[in-house]
């Protein structure tokens, strides 16, 4: 079953089982649905990332430890998290849902994971949710530059591009899908000058050019 391959690559066996499909369990599909426990997954995601990061950075100050945690616990990040635990896959939808693609859609996935999160909280306690939190941002806590905090990748492209007398990138709207509420963008960000581009989705404008301007920073 994927849920059964989820709880492996989670590394976390429920004990009430119910939980992880209450969690996998989109509102387009039926109840009881996993708004509930992504509100609590929120939390806990939160939490967990702050106690990670004071932890490892003993003389960072407040401000500079929640702008790296804002940074860590993004939309784009979480469903960047989401794809190699095969969420998708496992996700109950609805029937429009699924021929819309809902299983692919950022913040459908993102939102996800944040209620698997949850889910764990709920059936293991608050350890067992803070240690796969830690797992599941192993690599990203080990990559984090407390020196650059504040700075996301949209403007780490423009300080780069202006150190070099270049023009500033293009972003587009390649294509929004979605309901109003639930909208999923693609943007393409563009560095002509350099034949570079870059293309991300986000659940924001915002949040799909910053996908976008990372892509063209690794290039």
């Amino acid at each position: 079953m994927m849920s059964d391959a989820l709880t492996r690559k989670l590394g976390y066996a429920f004990r009430q089982p119910q939980l992880l499909r209450e969690a996998l369990t989109h509102r387009s599909h039926s109840t009881p649905h996993n708004e509930r426990l992504e509100f609590i997954g929120d939390s806990i995601l939160n939490c967990a990332t702050a106690i990670a990061l004071y932890q490892r950075f003993a003389n960072l100050p407040e401000g500079d430890l929640s702008r790296l945690r804002a940074n860590l616990v993004n939309k784009n990040v979480l469903f960047e998290l989401a794809q190699p635990l095969g969420i998708g896959d496992a996700l109950r939808l609805g029937e429009g849902e699924l021929k819309s693609g809902g299983h692919r859609r950022p913040s459908i996935l993102a939102d996800a994971l944040e209620a698997v999160i949850g889910a764990v909280y709920m059936d293991g306690g608050f350890e067992e949710a803070a240690n796969l939190v830690a797992r599941l941002l192993a690599t990203k806590l080990d990559t984090v530059d407390p020196k650059q905090p504040g700075k996301d990748a949209k403007t780490l492209l423009q300080e780069y591009l202006q150190s070099k007398r270049l023009p500033l990138p293009k972003y587009t709207i390649a294509d929004t899908r979605g309901e109003a509420h639930e909208q999923t963008f693609r943007v393409i960000c563009e560095v002509v000058e350099l034949s570079v581009s870059g293309e991300a989705e986000g659940a924001s404008r915002r949040s799909a050019e910053q996908g976008a301007a990372l892509l063209v920073l690794e290039k």
